[in-house]
Order: structure tokens, then sequence, then C-alpha cells
């Protein structure tokens, strides 16, 4: 007795994966500031000028530093470095911010966004290592000046700068290799300017546990104790100028220094408060201004505050003003 034939439903479980499949997203819709389109123009002309402004200060640091050689000591090799990952930081959100600004949305591919989110990881990173590599120069150019040449010397410079930037890049690898395996079921709308993770994992009908317990890790090695160190160093080098006989020695010491804290506490603070818990309730408008902090102004004032009131730094650029309007 043969058996009897089931039913045809239509699909076999193939087509059934393929249709699963043809319903995940593959591109976001990302709104930028979609919420204060009344604003689209003042917003277009800040952002353009903002970004202006920090490509070409940062690109004068490092123009100058490559040109002169009263600049090529430690300090301002690791500020150039400083400028380059700054430059490129900017570059990989601002310009495409732009385009939303000016297009009311932009689609992005979920790989290009992957993409976006993977150097945008790496250049933060780098910003905190380097952030932290230029404490630690400044500790011992006030606290050890004696011994300064002899601990920073050319094998060292070149290893903290090769470790910043090889650790800074693989940073990001797990995070976006796991957000690859993630699937997005819809919705596909992404309220905010660039791909951050935040916005990213709550668009996700996955399990993200993983990969925010692995954000949080990432953020005590890569945020929490370079803000520490840097904030230690500080305290040396305060009490080391607390030391100094000359009044005006210390006022201008202190002034540079404090300077410095500043930016990286607002740096470092704001990164703080988004990553120490990628699972916390996602407010866009929050999250947009902290963004803002760190990807827009903090690159345009590192120049300003690590560099240009530098007076050698200002120094060694009127010169070069000087030669090129006398040529």
């Amino acid at each position: 007795m043969s058996k009897e034939s089931k039913p045809d439903s239509g699909t076999t479980p193939i087509d059934g994966i393929r249709m699963k499949n043809s319903t995940m997203v593959k591109e976001f819709f990302l709104l930028g500031f979609s919420g204060h389109r009344n604003l689209k123009i003042a917003l277009f002309l800040l952002f353009y000028f903002l970004y202006l402004s920090t490509v070409c200060g940062n690109a004068v640091i490092i123009m100058l530093v490559c040109l002169y050689r009263n600049l090529q000591s430690p300090m301002y090799v690791f500020m150039s470095n400083l400028a380059l990952s700054d430059i490129i930081l900017t570059t990989n959100v601002v310009p495409n911010m732009l385009a939303i600004i000016a297009h009311g949305k932009q689609v992005i591919s979920l790989n290009a966004c992957i993409v976006q989110f993977y150097f945008y990881g790496s250049l933060a990173s780098m910003e905190c290592f380097l952030l932290m590599v230029i404490s630690y120069d400044r500790y011992l150019a006030v606290c050890k000046p004696l011994h300064y040449s002899q601990i920073m010397d050319i094998k060292l410079q070149k290893c903290l700068i090769t470790t910043s930037w090889l650790a800074s890049l693989s940073v990001p690898v797990l995070p976006a290799v796991l957000m690859h395996q993630l699937n997005f079921c819809g919705p596909n709308t992404i309220d905010h300017f660039f791909c951050d993770l935040a916005p990213i994992l709550q668009l996700s009908c996955s399990d993200t546990s993983i990969i925010q317990a692995e954000a949080l890790i990432a953020s005590l090695h890569v945020v929490l104790l370079p803000f520490l160190f840097i904030i230690s160093s500080y305290i040396r080098i305060l009490i080391t100028i607390l030391q100094i006989p000359s009044a005006q020695g210390r006022q201008k010491t202190f002034s540079t220094c404090s300077a410095h804290l500043l930016v990286v506490c607002t740096y470092f603070l704001t990164i703080i408060t988004v990553y120490s818990d990628p699972s916390q309730t996602y407010s866009s408008n929050v999250n947009k201004a902290r963004s803002v902090l760190y990807i827009v102004l903090t690159p345009l004032l590192n120049p300003m505050i690590y560099a240009l009131r530098n007076k050698e730094i200002k120094d060694t650029f009127q010169k070069m003003l000087f030669n090129i309007l006398h040529k």
C-alpha cells in the first residue's frame, strides 16, 4: 500500500529560507537632524564651517611638523598623529552628515554602515590612545625634565605611535564582525547622523547581549583606563607645577595643562556616558548632542588647545606665512 502524498503547501523549506532572507533589511535610512528642518540651512553652514576649520587647522599642524625640523620633537610628532586622526575621524562622519542635512535623509547599505562604524570606532579609539600618549609625554617633560630625552627616545616614540595605531585598528574588529551577523527585520530608520552602535543594536531582531557585553569590556580598556591614566598624569603634573618657584612659570604651565585637561575631560566623559551601557534606553537627541561634542567639536579644539596656543608652533606658522608671501 503506497503512502499518501502530503498536501503541497506551496513552499519548500529552501523557499521559506529564501523568503525569510528576502525580508531582512539590507539598507538603512539615516535621518540626521530631521526634527530641526527649519534650521536646515543654519545647521548645514555651521557644520560645513566647523568641518573646514577642523581639516585646515589639523592639516596646518601636520604640514608644520613635517616641514620644520624644530617641530620634530616627540610632543609635536604625537600632536601631528592626533591631527591626522582628527581629520580622518571627522571626514568619516561629517560629509555624510552634511548630505543628510541637505537631502533630509540618506540611504546607506548595511555593509557601508558597518564600515563607517568600524572606522569611527578605530579613530575614536586612536584619539583616546594618543591623548594618553601626549599626557605621558607631558608628564615626563614636566616631572622628569632631566631624564626626558633619555626616556622619550626615537625608539619609544615609534613604539608608542605604532602601538596606538595597531591597537585602535583592532579594537572595533570584533564588534563589526558581530554586527555583520545580526539580523535586521525592520524598521530600518536610524534617527542619527551616522551609524553609531546604540541605534543599530536597537533595530536588530537578533540577540545583541554578546555585542553589548563586548562593547562594555572594550570601553573599559579603550576609554576608562586611558582616562584614569591621563587624570593621574595631570595630577602629578599639577603637584610639580605647584613646586615651581616662579609665579610666572607656574601660571604659564598651569594655563597650558588646564586647557589640555578641559578638552580631555570633555571628550572622555562624553564617550563614557554614551558607551558605558550600550543596552540603556536610546535617546536620539541626547546622543546626537553628545556625538557632536566628540566628533565635531573636539577635533576642532585639539589644534587650538594643543598646538596653536603653543608659542613655538605660532612662530613657525608665522615664518611659513612670511616665506610664502615673500617668494
